[in-house]
């Protein structure tokens, strides 16, 4: 049997996320309280200052807990997977899982990802659900809407676009016009994984030459690729993440290429074993 553990990334998150693994790994999350500036356990489970869903504070804390998941589900025996695949920010996790960096400093990779990102302002995003992806980039060719770029490329079924915002606005009526089942713009203020991400992205790489990453000990699948990691892409996959596609269909069909494959989410919610199952 192949075993693929999932990380979720921005959009699984959820006040009460976490519960007991704050107490179990109370020295990682002091640790993790020191680099923040603030308590990662109240952050997730009380949310007082409405902030869980900001970029900024959704990326480290869906990177805690999708940590802290991992760390109680493969214990001290060691029971690592066979493969491990994340969803955007998620794939900090498989990074971490597979040796890449150690927790805080995936932490500190994060927290500067999620400061830069959240500065893209006068972006947005939107699910186009129920509509292949090769007919959304005809419908977009065919209004003249290609200053939009496809963000995630979830599943047969779902796809996520990003642009200006204005765009994102206008191009509803489009899709709505040409028989698409559901049109939902996202709650974010910035255009993630499009071409209006090159600024951030250059941000990002500037911060990652602080850094040395170890060789990868399990296969990780790239978002950038769709592909396994090589020891010599690791910062260059990182850093084109942040403006390219999610190329989430073609992962999990590799993964599935895989002998006998058990595939499991380790963080707060479904979001990608639902995806899973509509891909083939």
């Amino acid at each position: 049997m192949t075993k693929i553990y999932v990380f979720p990334g921005q959009g699984s998150q959820a006040v009460g996320m976490g519960g007991e693994l704050f107490d179990q790994f109370s020295e990682l999350v002091k640790q993790a309280d020191e680099v923040l500036g603030y308590s990662i356990k109240n952050l997730c489970l009380e949310d007082t200052d409405k902030k869980l869903g900001q970029t900024d504070h959704t990326q480290p804390a869906l990177y805690i807990v999708n940590a802290l998941t991992y760390l109680s589900k493969t214990g001290e025996a060691n029971l690592r997977p066979d493969f491990v695949a994340g969803h955007s920010l998620g794939e900090y996790n498989a990074l971490f899982a597979a040796g890449v960096f150690d927790f805080i400093t995936g932490l500190k990779l994060v927290k500067k990802r999620g400061e830069i990102m959240v500065k893209a302002t006068g972006g947005g995003m939107a699910a186009v659900i129920g509509m292949q992806p090769e007919k959304i980039k005809q419908v977009l060719k065919d209004a003249s809407f290609e200053t939009i770029d496809i963000a995630n490329l979830n599943s047969p079924k779902q796809t996520v676009i990003s642009g200006r915002k204005e765009d994102i606005d206008a191009v509803k009526a489009v899709f709505e016009e040409a028989g698409v089942k559901l049109f939902i713009p996202l709650k974010v203020s910035g255009a993630f994984h499009s071409r209006y991400m090159l600024d951030a992205q250059d941000e990002f790489a500037d911060f990652l030459k602080n850094f040395a990453f170890q060789p990868v000990e399990i296969p990780v699948i790239a978002n950038y690729t769709a592909a396994p990691y090589q020891n010599s892409e690791i910062v260059d996959n990182m850093t084109q993440q942040i403006s390219n596609p999610v190329r989430w269909i073609e992962t999990i069909q590799y993964l599935k290429m895989q002998p006998d494959t058990e595939f499991e989410e380790i963080g707060p919610g479904k979001v990608l074993t639902k995806l899973i199952g509509q891909i083939s």
